[in-house]
């Protein structure tokens, strides 16, 4: 982050690829010689066949250099092409998330949904596999979760709450159960429904089978009872996790739990770090930017 600017509409994109809620010039660090070979290898497949899968995969390796709004502008071209594959909508409003226009990330998923209305489910892809190279997503479920995500970042609860209910309700695995469940647990908290919180980690247990989502497991399971701070944290007392999400849980609890001060303390903690692009970075942005 640096200097401060105003946000407007009609602002090109410059040399930066955001401006924050709290009004700082948000760019990204230089890719790594690993990361722009991948992008290469997306484009060239690109190129020689523009179908809608590889156009697709072009834009995530955009994204995946910290070139956001380049993605979007692929992502729109894309969607003039293939008008009706939701693919489109739902990547394109994930990068309209990172450089918080959550009006058209929610515009773009609300389409998407609609778009897949009626339609089986499918797994999507990873573009970064995890240790054991099994997709834990599902289109269904990812356009419901950006979806939550977009609401919640606006405040908007009620619309947020019935977006995660139905990402869970789209889950294939228990990875998906436990990244709905902490942002629902999360919601109904910060909406003073505590008994249906509870309620609503009642799924959620030790032995369950998660493949990456490990830091909502353990959230969850923090929410419970079930895990202390310093195991979640897995450093010793009053210090924090290397991990946004777990950061932006712990200061989430200490808010609906009454201690505002605390909260925006962590919250201030995640920002100091360099990783804007995160969901937790950005939901310590929208709530330290609603607290103030």
């Amino acid at each position: 982050m640096t200097e401060k600017k105003e946000a407007t509409e009609s602002e090109p994109h410059k040399d930066y690829e955001a401006i924050s809620l709290l009004g700082d010039t948000l760019r990204s660090n230089p890719p790594s010689a690993t990361a722009v070979a991948k992008f290469e290898e997306r484009k060239a497949n690109y190129e020689a066949d523009p179908s809608a899968d590889n156009w697709i995969w072009y834009g995530r390796f955009i994204a995946y250099q910290g070139k956001y709004n380049e993605a979007i502008e692929v992502y729109t071209e894309g969607i003039e092409k293939f008008p009706q594959d939701a693919r489109f909508y739902r990547h394109r409003g994930h990068r309209y998330i990172s450089i918080r226009e959550f009006d058209k990330a929610i515009a773009d998923f609300t389409k998407a949904a609609s778009l897949r209305e009626g339609m089986e489910n499918e797994i999507e892809p990873d573009g970064a596999p995890n240790a054991q190279n099994i997709p834990v997503s599902s289109l269904h479920g990812n356009i419901y979760y950006h979806l939550g995500l977009a609401h919640y970042l606006k405040g908007e609860l009620e619309p947020a709450l019935a977006a995660y209910q139905s990402a869970i309700a789209a889950s294939r695995m228990d990875d998906n159960v436990v990244s709905g469940t902490h942002w629902v647990y999360m919601i109904l908290r910060k909406m003073g429904r505590e008994e249906e919180a509870i309620k609503a980690l009642e799924p959620i247990h030790k032995e369950m089978e998660i493949i990456e989502n490990f830091a909502y497991h353990e959230l969850s399971l923090f929410y419970k009872g079930e895990l202390s701070m310093e195991e979640l944290t897995k450093s010793g007392e009053g210090t924090l996790s290397s991990n946004d999400a777990v950061n932006y849980g712990i200061g989430n609890w200490y808010l609906y739990n009454g201690d505002q001060a605390r909260a925006k303390e962590v919250y201030e903690t995640i920002l100091a770090k360099k990783g804007w692009a995160s969901f937790g970075y950005i939901a310590a942005e929208a709530d330290l930017h609603s607290l103030e």
